[in-house]
């Protein structure tokens, strides 16, 4: 028997990753032989990664170009924008539509699906702007050390 932090106990059956990870509702499910955990890491490594979740957050509820998604991410690169557009058009989160013009002129939006992280990314965003300071303080004094 393990005993988390919270005083509950849990069988070594069921410590696996989604258990250790702070997913008390999915011992039954996730499971080495059934993959929900690897499906958890595959889903939080697509928009837990550094460009993502920023993404999503500016074409939530706008239709951009490509150029109109670099003014609005400082710091991404061309190709980083790509390679993130195309990963999260891949897993059904941002289409893009090619018009028939000359130039052409491609445009990206959420899904449906993808627009349903934008509660998710909020408080993330939210969670990160309330506890910035009190990070920097850590990081300081682990610095320091």
């Amino acid at each position: 028997m393990t005993t988390h932090a919270k005083g509950t106990s849990v069988s070594p059956a069921h410590t696996d990753g989604c258990t250790a990870a702070g997913f008390p509702g999915y011992e039954s499910s996730c499971s080495v032989d059934d993959g929900a955990g690897r499906v958890i890491r595959e889903v939080l490594d697509r928009v837990g990664d550094k460009w993502s979740l920023l993404l999503i957050a500016t074409l939530r509820g706008d239709r951009l170009r490509f150029s109109e998604l670099l003014k609005h991410i400082p710091g991404i690169s061309q190709r980083m924008l790509t390679l993130t557009l195309r990963q999260l058009e891949r897993d059904g989160l941002v289409s893009r539509t090619v018009h028939a013009e000359v130039p052409p002129r491609v445009e990206y939006e959420l899904t449906a699906l993808g627009g349903t992280l934008i509660p998710i990314a909020r408080t993330i965003g939210d969670w990160a702007m309330e506890n910035r300071a009190a990070i920097e303080e850590s990081r300081a004094r682990y610095d320091a050390r």
